[in-house]
């Protein structure tokens, strides 16, 4: 830093080790009485790893082991077990994605979205809050059909809030669905 006011003021009781590579990159190396020599992180290949794992927030209920580096998933939403979520996602709260779903990299799926067996996210795609999509054109309670209707968001496709997507749909690349919108 060229000014003593401008940086974070790290405590010394904070940090466990400190070590001076050049006149400008120090690397201070935090310690916590919550955490013992063997989660502290002793090289860069593991580093990194830790750093590009998801986020997945404590509150949430994710069963999925398919979800890629970067990808954020917040509190409240329920992810199961056979979905595949891309790299770079981000699946705000309260969201539900079923077990048949495909969801690509750097895909943003806002609060209040329930995403049914049958759908695929493509690449970069944007789901605003409260997008219904259905996956049954004939829905009655306990009866089940063989498959569900496939429901394809092709790439870089946005959906605004509160948007009703009808089961079977294709929306093409780059589109943009209104607010709103029932796409039939």
């Amino acid at each position: 830093l060229d000014q003593a006011n401008k940086g974070l003021m790290i405590p010394p009781f904070v940090w466990h080790e400190m070590h001076d590579f050049s006149e400008d990159c120090i690397l201070l190396v935090l310690a916590s009485e919550h955490y013992d020599e063997s989660d502290y992180i002793r090289n860069y290949e593991d580093f990194l790893i830790a750093v590009n794992r998801p986020f997945i927030h404590p509150l949430s209920d994710v069963h999925s082991e398919r979800i890629g580096q970067n990808t954020r998933v917040w509190q409240y939403s329920v992810i199961l077990k056979d979905a595949i979520i891309g790299n770079g996602c981000n699946i705000c709260a309260h969201t539900l994605i079923e077990n048949d779903v495909l969801i690509g990299n750097n895909v943003t799926v806002k609060s209040g979205v329930y995403i049914w067996d049958g759908i695929t996210l493509e690449d970069n795609v944007f789901i605003g809050p409260c997008v219904a999509f259905t996956n049954d054109k004939k829905p009655r309670s306990k009866q089940y059909p063989e498959s569900f209707a496939k429901t394809i968001v092709e790439r870089g496709a946005s959906i605004g809030a509160n948007a009703t997507i009808l089961p079977g749909i294709r929306i093409g690349r780059n589109a943009l669905v209104g607010a709103g919108a029932v796409v039939t």
